[in-house]
């Protein structure tokens, strides 16, 4: 993998920078991702709610509605908000600084346009503060050029977390964002069932919780941080996850185990300065998902693509 083959460059992320719009921007997805969640026929693990990387933005991409499809998206070039529908035509929203109640008054009045017709559960998951959509005045920054570098920073993830994902001939997960904690991941699963998880994500019901984790994973992804945690990493962990787990040795030097988090973090300033940031960040995910293969006893014969 040879960055300098990349013209689009790793962009800097300065978190109290785009920490207001990384902020909106959350309660926003959520919207958005619960929509295609109740108009998507179940995946298992929860795949029919996730977003997906665009080269604009984010994207639901298509989802079956009455006979066609709608899609919405997340427009970071030209900050709009897009629905596209099979049998109308595309509404666009301008992405701006607006509240939350406002954003989502008018996306559900575009959509009533179009004649679609869908409910959702009306406050956030998986954070600690869930006010309801409809009445979150608090979040209403949105910073054109934060927005657009979070994006592209998800972009360089997912370009490095496709090709690992090709190494791997087990069940694997697409690459997806996650908008209930905002995160880019991508999944390795080993065949095997996993034991009851014991939840412990805020607003999440539990068996939501213990079906995304009834199979044994090593998962592995791009998280932008919190204001409890204000630093965008990469992470990888294991479910469940073996004791010799957080002892092993990985890759890069950079990485280390967070006790605390419950998994290996490579911090993403770390992989955006390296000489060459798509191996080093390669490097990492390899490293981690070892860890947990071998502390596991996986069968990695038949699990991973044989190279020459």
């Amino acid at each position: 993998m040879n960055s300098n083959e990349n013209f689009i460059p790793w962009p800097v992320l300065h978190f109290p920078e785009i920490h207001d719009t990384l902020e909106t921007l959350h309660q926003w997805i959520q919207i958005v991702g619960k929509i295609r969640l109740r108009t998507m026929p179940w995946q298992n693990h929860s795949w029919h709610s996730t977003l997906y990387l665009s080269p604009h933005g984010f994207s639901t991409q298509a989802i079956p509605y009455r006979g066609g499809f709608f899609q919405i998206d997340f427009d970071f070039r030209q900050h709009q908000l897009l629905i596209a529908c099979a049998h109308g035509e595309t509404l666009r929203m301008e992405l701006r600084s607006m509240t939350v109640a406002d954003f989502y008054a008018e996306l559900f009045e575009k959509l009533a346009q179009l004649q679609i017709q869908v409910a959702i559960h009306g406050r956030p998951n998986e954070l600690e503060t869930a006010i309801p959509f409809q009445e979150n005045t608090v979040n209403r920054t949105y910073k054109p050029e934060a927005a657009q570098k979070l994006w592209q920073a998800m972009s360089k993830a997912q370009q490095v977390f496709t090709l690992f994902r090709s190494e791997f001939v087990g069940k694997c997960s697409p690459v997806h964002l996650f908008w209930g904690a905002f995160d880019l991941a991508v999944t390795r699963f080993s065949g095997r069932p996993a034991p009851l998880h014991p939840g412990g994500a805020p607003n999440m019901p539990l068996d939501v919780m213990q079906e995304a984790y009834s199979k044994e994973v090593s998962s592995a992804g791009f998280w932008p941080g919190s204001a409890n945690f204000p630093e965008p990493i990469f992470y990888s962990y294991a479910y469940p996850v073996s004791p010799l787990f957080s002892e092993q040795k990985i890759r890069p030097n950079e990485a280390f185990y967070s006790v605390e988090m419950g998994e290996f973090i490579l911090k993403y300033e770390d992989v955006r300065q390296a000489s060459n940031p798509e191996a080093l960040l390669m490097d990492f995910l390899q490293s981690t998902y070892e860890a947990a293969a071998v502390t596991s006893h996986w069968n990695r014969g038949e699990l991973e693509r044989a190279t020459t």
